[in-house]
């Protein structure tokens, strides 16, 4: 199940001409591509697009109605290859995934897609983000697009300007016989706003249509002596093509007075935080009305010297804000000035930062510290600003990522953390998902990441003397790649390694997205398709499947079988249970529905009894649940805190599992919380608190008894 349902606002994607469209950047897209023709979509879920894909799943009946192929890819590369399709035939295909790790995994599709080009219109819809609104290594997608001659689009966050934008990709790689990137950043994919829509476009030609009239042109498949002409044709052909496609559309923007003796040049998608920082400094307004010139990048690659060189005639100073590293754009535009013989001051890391995300915080130091430099007089004494911000970092205290309250996966590592207080620490190749969260406390466990469903790829250099390496891998990536790089490799190198394979059902790091493990039933894709009988298939003789990762006993003494066992090769351990955090989405709303209407609705919940705990907290350094707290002890001979559970308690039982398997204290407890109960049920509450009560009663006239 994905994490959020769009299948009431894809009902919008019908709207017709002059219709009015409100919604998120991401409906936007998808309507975008459906009145722009295309044929097909596909892609592979990851922030922040991940809505992309749910987008095109709930909205795969409109599809199938104009006609477009709806593929939800194995992984980018996948995606990447599917784009081959517009090779030889004029089909409008758009594909989507995560940023740059999504690009390196589709470098090789992408790189013969780009050599051999296009005949139909490719799109590469690319979820990019710096700072907090990525989850990954700070790079950035604009070198791929240089090094492989790829045009980079980066849309001003505003529906018209991204709807438009995706209707003319399409359009731009036909005219270059080029495929096109349109990179999306997080507030452009959640950001709501309107746009008049167009009618959706059956497509030209189907894919259909295609495969039933084969068409082949030898000059565009990569192998000599066509490749070598490729590098030829996309200098003298293809470039000069989108150059001036660029210009005769003006694709790129202009804002505020024509002449003046500064400017700012801006990558489109960092527009609105530029004029909000403009408008902190009292040089523009909501609406973008700067006075100060801007030329606003909405294609990023290439450039068009003429529109530059017209932008930069008779300024001192002009501001590039790039954001990342190296400047790229910057490097051009110093090169451009040379080459006119203008005298342009091209200001960009000299004021703003050489890493990092341009926050408006930044961007407003940045522009006051150019307009101090370049033009005095119109430097803000003081900028319009919000409230002082507090420091944080002394009222706050720190507080690392983790998992969820009752993660499933928290238990898998509590019974690490035992095993290697018996066996000593173990090398830990962790991977990407949640499981990543290891590494911080309180487990501390996992040595490195290599990439998503490499965690077996990476323990493959450790060959044991006398201790075997452990791997993470979630769903997820077993089915993305781990399944033949991970575990196909260390069958055929007989590397004697111990996999644990977190199967939640679903990809849930990405959303909650089916894959071909999930146990739900699909009526468009086929799941139910387990991971131990995949890696079976493969060579794998030692393996085993748990079904209920909380019980930690058992998840401590299966992964010391698998340290200890005689038997060499790969060992596989998948470890099985649902995201708590997507079933808490799920059953919550059905629980709050049901005592909204009266009925008897139960939920289990665990408490430490404070008499009984000793204080040492052993519970949430093996445990490190969010719902784990601390209390002032109700003893008063006692001056050690206690054990606190908070009403967060989703009732997983993890905390008094840990307790068990690590032989602790017996002072948690479960509770079963009952709204609505029965009127049997009302009956016997009572009877039970007389009963305890006068039980109580007697302990207390007793011990008064004794004291005198």
């Amino acid at each position: 199940m994905a994490e959020r349902s769009f299948k009431k606002e894809v009902e919008q994607l019908r709207l017709g001409e002059g219709a009015v469209f409100s919604g998120e950047g991401i409906l936007a897209v998808t309507k975008a591509l459906l009145q722009a023709g295309v044929a097909y979509v596909g892609g592979y879920q990851g922030s922040p697009i991940s809505h992309l894909m749910d987008v095109f799943a709930d909205a795969d009946p409109l599809l199938r109605e104009l006609g477009v192929h709806f593929e939800s890819n194995a992984s980018e590369a996948a995606a990447g290859a599917m784009l081959a399709a517009s090779v030889n035939y004029p089909l409008r295909g758009a594909v989507a995934w995560k940023s740059v790790v999504g690009t390196n995994v589709a470098s090789d599709a992408l790189s013969n897609l780009a050599s051999g080009g296009v005949t139909g219109g490719a799109l590469i819809i690319i979820g990019e983000d710096y700072g907090e609104g990525s989850s990954i290594m700070q790079e950035r997608t604009h070198a791929f697009a240089m090094k492989s001659q790829m045009w980079l689009l980066d849309p001003r966050p505003h529906l018209p300007t991204i709807v438009d934008m995706v209707e003319a990709g399409f359009d731009l790689s036909e005219a270059s016989q080029t495929p096109v990137m349109l990179e999306l950043r997080v507030r452009s994919c959640h950001m709501t706003g309107q746009f008049v829509a167009r009618e959706n476009k059956r497509p030209a030609m189907t894919v259909g249509e295609a495969a039933a009239s084969p068409r082949r042109d030898v000059n565009r498949i990569v192998l000599p002596p066509a490749n070598f002409v490729h590098e030829i044709e996309k200098v003298e052909h293809r470039w000069p093509a989108a150059l001036k496609f660029i210009a005769e559309r003006r694709l790129n923007e202009h804002f505020g007075p024509e002449q003046d003796r500064i400017g700012i040049i801006v990558q489109g998608g960092l527009f609105n935080t530029l004029n909000r920082a403009l408008e902190m400094a009292g040089l523009s307004d909501v609406h973008g009305a700067t006075r100060i010139p801007v030329y606003c990048l909405n294609v990023t690659y290439p450039l068009i010297p003429e529109e530059i060189t017209r932008f930069c005639a008779g300024k001192d100073a002009v501001l590039v804000v790039e954001e990342g590293q190296p400047e790229f754009i910057e490097h051009e535009l110093n090169t451009l000035m040379r080459r006119a013989d203008l005298n342009t001051r091209i200001i960009g890391k000299d004021i703003l930062p050489r890493a990092g995300e341009y926050s408006g915080t930044v961007l407003r130091d940045g522009l006051a510290a150019f307009l101090r430099i370049h033009a005095p007089e119109r430097a803000p004494t003081q900028m319009v600003s919000v409230a002082p911000e507090p420091d944080l970092a002394t009222t706050v205290p720190p507080r690392p990522a983790g998992f969820c309250t009752g993660c499933p996966e928290r238990p898998i590592f509590s019974a690490m953390k035992l095993v290697q207080r018996e066996l000593g620490e173990l090398h830990v190749s962790a991977d990407i998902g949640c499981h990543l969260f290891s590494i911080l406390p309180p487990f501390h466990i996992g040595n490195t990441t290599m990439g998503y469903g490499l965690g077996t790829a990476g323990a493959s250099a450790f060959k044991p003397e006398g201790k075997r390496a452990v791997a993470m891998m979630g769903d997820g990536g077993f089915w993305h790649n781990g399944l033949t790089s991970g575990i196909g490799s260390a069958v055929f190198n007989q590397d004697d390694t111990v996999t644990i394979v977190v199967d939640n059902g679903y990809s849930a790091a990405t959303g909650g997205q089916d894959i071909l493990s999930s146990r739900a039933e699909n009526a468009t894709r086929r799941t139910n398709n387990p991971i131990e009988k995949a890696a079976r298939g493969l060579g794998i003789t030692w393996a085993r499947t748990l079904t209920r990762t909380y019980d930690v006993a058992r998840m401590r003494d299966t992964l010391k079988e698998a340290l200890t066992s005689p038997e060499t090769g790969p060992k596989l351990i998948v470890a099985q249970s649902e995201c708590m955090l997507n079933r808490q989405r799920r059953i919550k709303p059905l629980m709050a529905q049901a005592v909204r209407e009266g009925k008897r609705v139960e939920r289990e919940r665990f408490g430490v009894d404070p008499d009984t705990c000793t204080g040492d907290h052993a519970c949430i350094r093996l445990s490190g649940c969010p719902s784990l707290s601390i209390r002032p002890n109700p003893d008063p001979l006692r001056s050690h805190p206690v054990t606190h559970i908070d009403n967060s308690c989703v009732g997983c039982g993890n905390c008094g599992e840990v307790a068990h398997a690590a032989i602790l204290c017996p002072s948690f407890y479960k509770v079963r919380v009952v709204t609505h109960p029965t009127r049997w049920e009302r009956l016997r509450t009572s009877f039970r608190r007389r009963v305890i009560g006068w039980f109580q009663q007697r302990h207390a006239r007793a011990l008064a008894a004794r004291a005198f």
